[in-house]
């Protein structure tokens, strides 16, 4: 089952990445009490998702918290050490990256996506959604090979 607007986010494992090294943190006492803009990309470093999906969230997250947005997230199916090197190297300031090693929330809120013709095995499908206390406010989930509503413009404009 997918996740729908109105539903509250299942409680997994997350591992963020810090300037520390991984943390672990669940999915609950992330979003709790808080408006948090997460948006998923099925692998950091790949084209779309680097070329312009994060850049995107980047540059629209001061636009993003004066609508009432607390943190901007992103995630993906990818590890922590990963995850930072990729926020590193995009420059991602400001953005918290959370690590969905083993798929587990994707796979709890029903957005999985098979990329093994790519040699990426399951991934998380692209998509954004806006969590209020836990739950969603806001989903845009793409098509496959789309990127037209994940979008941080796309959010903007629904908030």
């Amino acid at each position: 089952m997918t996740i729908s607007v109105g539903d509250k986010l299942p409680n997994t494992t997350f591992v963020k990445a810090t300037d520390n090294g991984p943390e672990a943190t669940d999915s609950d006492t992330f979003f709790k009490g808080r408006r948090v803009a997460l948006f998923a990309v099925p692998g950091a470093f790949t084209p779309t998702c680097s070329a312009k999906h994060l850049p995107g969230f980047i540059e629209k997250q001061d636009e993003l918290k004066s609508k009432g947005i607390d943190e901007v997230a992103c995630t993906s199916v990818n590890d922590p050490f990963v995850m930072g090197a990729w926020s590193k190297s995009s420059g991602a300031e400001g953005i918290t990256m959370l690590a969905d090693g083993n798929g587990e929330f994707a796979e709890a809120i029903g957005l999985t996506m098979d990329g093994s013709k790519f040699g990426l095995g399951k991934r998380s499908q692209r998509y954004s959604m806006v969590v209020n206390d836990g739950v969603v406010e806001q989903l845009n989930v793409e098509a496959p090979g789309e990127f037209k509503v994940s979008t941080a413009e796309h959010m903007l404009g629904n908030l």
